[in-house]
């Protein structure tokens, strides 16, 4: 795993090691299964706090990217399936929420169409 921490960018560094670490594993360069460094070691060796690495990892862990296995370390996780399932969970509750407030099927799509490409646009 290599990581590269720019300070002079705009990013937050903890926003560079989650964005970094979740696109390499999404790539496969970091395989499923894959053991990460622990919170301190990773923190050392990029020259950052140990609470910056912490608050990365648990964002990702959030996103479904890793899984903290108790003293046993922190692993990629399956791709995406604690996210697919959260994104599926959110989705029928919105569902059931437009047809409750008497949205088309068009109509609720077009909101999620607009606001995936707001969300999506940054």
């Amino acid at each position: 795993m290599t990581l590269k921490i720019h300070i002079d960018e705009s990013a937050a560094p903890y926003e560079q090691v989650r964005a970094q670490i979740s696109g390499q594993a999404r790539s496969g360069a970091l395989p499923v299964g894959y053991r990460l460094p622990t919170v301190r070691g990773l923190a050392e060796s990029l020259g950052l706090a140990a609470n910056t690495v912490a608050k990365a990892y648990r964002a990702l862990e959030a996103d479904g990217v890793i899984e903290t296995r108790g003293r046993g370390g922190t692993f990629v996780a399956a791709a995406g399936s604690a996210a697919e399932r959260e994104a599926a969970t959110a989705a029928q509750a919105y569902a059931e929420r437009v047809r409750r407030l008497g949205l088309t099927q068009e109509q609720a799509s077009a909101a999620v169409r607009d606001a995936l490409r707001a969300a999506y646009q940054d």
